[in-house]
């Protein structure tokens, strides 16, 4: 898997809402999407293009909050769990094993979620890659991915 050699905050933070599918994809490693029409695809062509070791938030339909890292290219799954999840077009992703505390979730990705949708965004604020990068290195499920400074190291 090849590592992005940016800083943390310059590969950004993104919100995956995956409502009705974060459980499917917490348990298949994979963060993504589906599409049906031209605007749903455009979101797909920019979700392709987000760096690999960009960090991404997911809420389960239970309320738990997972911390990912994506990695790799963008893939088609069309098989019967994947079109019932909506996760049709995903990305590998490595989650936090257990769920990351609602009190230690940066309150810019708690606002992102407060605000409802179902679209895959970017978080803007200035502190929410830098509170992301605490959170994984507290808690991500390996040092792949663990930020030496401001530069990540994925030969750790």
């Amino acid at each position: 898997m090849p590592a992005s050699s940016e800083p943390a905050s310059a590969t950004g933070v993104y919100r995956a809402p995956m409502i009705g599918g974060a459980d499917r994809a917490l348990e298949h490693g994979v963060c993504g999407m589906s599409a049906s029409d031209e605007r749903s695809l455009r979101r797909v062509d920019r979700f392709e293009h987000v760096p690999d070791g960009a960090f991404v938030w997911t809420r389960t339909d239970d309320g738990a909050f997972f911390l990912g890292r994506l990695s790799g290219p963008l893939r088609e799954d069309h098989g019967s769990g994947a079109v019932a999840a909506d996760l049709t077009y995903v990305r590998d992703c490595r989650w936090t094993a257990d769920p990351v505390p609602e009190h230690e979730v940066p309150a810019a990705t708690l606002r992102t979620f407060a605000r409802g949708g179902r679209n895959f965004q970017q978080t803007h604020d200035p502190d929410v890659g830098r509170q992301s990068a605490a959170i994984w290195r507290a808690r991500g499920p390996d040092s792949a991915w663990t930020d030496v400074g401001t530069e990540m190291n994925p030969n750790r």
